[in-house]
């Protein structure tokens, strides 16, 4: 039997999804898993998903603004942002809410227009600069408590790309992509 409680929440869901114009990611346990791996010269390494990077395209393509606000740093973040034309890297962040308010007036977009991804307690402290919060499967469980949509994959393992077609699908542009697919780079 059909719950009504889900679906009025999944039409609101639907109804948020197609207002949006700014997605801002967190990257440490959204677009990595949250391991960090050094090399024996000490150097960070980080791991992304390539469908998450697809998923990015996708929405840029699509119109959607894109931002990675991090509290991390090493350079790996920079190095993705740019292979996905995300113009705006913010990293090395103590301060998410200041950032971000700051970027949303940069670009012209009020709070209810923007969603963010994140994981963890830093992340919380965006909540009243957004219009959608949005977090992985394997978020922390605060985290997961407080989200308006919890994804069903994990941070670094498609959580970003689940996220991206429910966007794209809100917007009715998954189905043509489905039927005659991607013909650019996939990064």
């Amino acid at each position: 039997m059909n719950n009504p409680l889900r679906s009025f929440r999944r039409h609101r869901l639907q109804k948020k999804l197609k207002t949006i114009e700014l997605l801002v990611l967190d990257v440490d346990g959204v677009l990595t898993d949250g391991g960090l791996w050094f090399d024996s010269s000490g150097n960070l390494q980080k791991r992304f998903d390539v469908r998450d990077g697809l998923g990015i395209r996708l929405l840029q393509q699509a119109g959607l603004r894109l931002a990675f606000l991090s509290g991390g740093q090493g350079g790996a973040t920079e190095v993705r942002a740019k292979q996905l034309d995300v113009e705006h890297c913010l990293v090395g962040i103590k301060d998410k809410p200041s950032a971000l308010k700051q970027l949303q007036r940069e670009l012209n977009i009020d709070k209810e227009y923007t969603a963010f991804i994140g994981d963890d307690l830093n992340d919380l402290a965006v909540r009243d600069q957004i219009g959608l919060l949005i977090t992985p499967a394997d978020a922390c469980q605060v985290v997961r408590r407080q989200a308006d949509w919890v994804l069903n994959r994990c941070g670094g393992h498609g959580a970003v790309r689940e996220a991206a077609e429910a966007l794209l699908q809100s917007r009715r542009c998954w189905e043509e992509l489905s039927r005659r697919g991607w013909r650019d780079r996939n990064d």
